[in-house]
């Protein structure tokens, strides 16, 4: 690897630390597990699942779309390490989905969903992180759930903000955007040594300098609940204090098998969703092996599970902002892991000054690079088939969350091919000869009951004294409910003096 390529990952690796930080701390806080379990993940999914992946951009680590999951385990569970022995299974079983070729379930995703997906996400993360803009952290960073834990949601959580605004916050907030804006401009770009400082990095140093200068003035004094919120760690004991293993104990109930599936299943669906989305927004096109990722991503929660991390998925936001900050190769997201884990275990005192409200901006910068204008419109452009599907997918997400959503967009996706098939299936034709009318039905090459609605709006519009021919010449199989329509058809049409000849047909 050259040297260039090098700087390139290094530079991309910090810009992926800095967005991963609070979303793998405010994770493992959504999840009332120990915030050192959502380092762990994000470490293990950096270096352990990268190493294995089959995506050359992918970042793993704990996702927000599994919070719910988790939170309702341990409580059935009814502890931590309970729940670690359940993801370790989960990925045993995902090896097991690996194997067998499962990861070309995500080759059956229509793209305006998946298109979806990246809008809805990026959506999401801009509403999710306004009020740490302005210095209401009552919710997780972590959080991307419509409904939130304290019983609020998306929406009202942007009224209640107005009630708490921070002035330092809000100071650091514009700051913060000032500077990203200026590091995309095309001087700081083309300037040799400006480009290889990640503008995040900038905001994080001035949003750090800024935390310490507020101090002198009370009306700007930025509070600890404001700042990002770190495990201490500053000696042997401590590490050993959050580190949490599994207790298998429960492995002989029923239920403990049933999360371990769940949480294998969810899990490997996010994973498949996020390297489809990853693989179109990666520059070069390149096709991930999907079997191989999920076969890392079982490596990856087998040793979270081992070690007390929370279980690891493909991750989008933290994936895109790898690709858009100019990451060459997998050093990238191994240099971002190796950082959580170094900055966590030597430097907690100068993380813990950073303001949120800066991390806000830097995720917010990230979401409005997912969701473009120009994606809307595009979908727009191809037709209400994708664009339809597209703004469900997105409408969807926003009001519950990612798998719904994508749910959502599939099931309007098939309604329309179906819708589709049942019209453009058949090839009919009519022609007057002599004064009789002449019907030519071409029946396709396979038949389903969901033809039947147009079989029988088809007979239902010859007229009498006329003849209907049937050419079967391609079709290959009928169902035996449009048969049966046809066969009713030939029967009745002797009442009209409709006469009805089969060409090739099998009856």
């Amino acid at each position: 690897m050259s040297q260039k390529n090098k700087l390139a990952d290094l530079k991309s690796g910090v810009v992926v630390f800095l967005v991963a930080l609070p979303l793998c701390l405010g994770i493992a806080l959504a999840c009332g597990v120990p915030l050192f379990s959502g380092i762990i993940a994000g470490v293990v999914g950096g270096i352990l699942v990268t190493t294995f992946s089959g995506s050359k951009y992918s970042v793993s680590g704990p996702a927000a779309g599994l919070t719910a999951i988790v939170i309702a385990a341990i409580s059935q569970l009814g502890s931590f390490e309970a729940f670690l022995a359940a993801v370790v299974f989960a990925g045993v079983f995902q090896i097991i989905l690996g194997a067998l070729k499962a990861g070309t379930i995500g080759n059956y995703i229509p793209n305006a969903v998946i298109k979806g997906m990246l809008a809805g996400i990026g959506i999401i993360l801009i509403i999710k992180q306004i009020p740490h803009l302005f210095g209401y952290d009552k919710d997780p960073q972590g959080d991307e759930e419509f409904i939130q834990m304290d019983g609020e949601n998306s929406f009202t959580e942007l009224v209640n903000m107005i009630n708490f605004i921070t002035p330092g916050a809000v100071i650091i907030a514009v700051l913060s955007f000032a500077v990203l804006m200026v590091a995309d401009l095309p001087f700081y770009k083309k300037n040799k040594v400006l480009v290889n400082i990640p503008g995040p990095l900038v905001v994080v140093v001035f949003g750090i300098v800024l935390t310490i200068v507020f101090r002198g003035f009370p009306s700007l004094a930025i509070d600890q609940q404001h700042l990002v919120n770190l495990p201490v760690i500053a000696s042997f004991s401590d590490l050993k204090y959050n580190l949490f293993f599994p207790d298998f104990s429960f492995a002989k109930t029923s239920g403990f098998w049933v999360i371990a599936a769940t949480l294998a299943v969810v899990a490997s669906l996010e994973t498949l969703l996020g390297i489809e989305a990853i693989d179109k927004l990666d520059p070069d096109k390149n096709e991930s092996n999907t079997n191989k990722e999920l076969m890392a991503q079982g490596i990856g929660n087998i040793l979270c599970g081992l070690v007390g991390g929370l279980p690891v998925t493909s991750v989008i936001v933290r994936s895109s902002a790898n690709i858009n900050a100019g990451a060459q190769s997998k050093l990238s997201t191994i240099i971002h892991a190796l950082l959580l884990l170094v900055s966590v275990l030597l430097l907690p005192g100068l993380l813990a000054l950073i303001p949120n409200a800066c991390l806000a901006a830097i995720l917010i910068m990230t979401g409005l690079k997912l969701t473009k204008v120009a994606i809307f419109k595009e979908q727009w452009k191809f037709g209400m088939e994708q664009f339809i599907p597209f703004i469900v997918t997105v409408l969807v997400m926003l009001l519950t969350d990612l798998l719904k959503g994508v749910c959502a967009g599939v099931i309007i996706s098939v309604i329309f091919i179906i819708r589709d098939n049942i019209k453009f299936s058949f090839e009919s034709s009519t022609e007057d000869l002599n004064g009789k009318q002449y019907y030519l039905l071409k029946l396709p090459q396979q038949v389903t009951f969901f033809n039947k609605g147009y079989l029988i709006k088809f007979f239902k519009s010859i007229k009498e004294d006329s003849k209907v021919i049937i050419d079967g010449s391609i079709n290959k199989s009928i169902n035996r409910d449009a048969r049966d329509v046809i066969s009713d058809f030939a029967v009745n049409s002797k009442k009209k003096k409709i006469e009805v000849e089969f060409f090739k047909y099998h009856k």
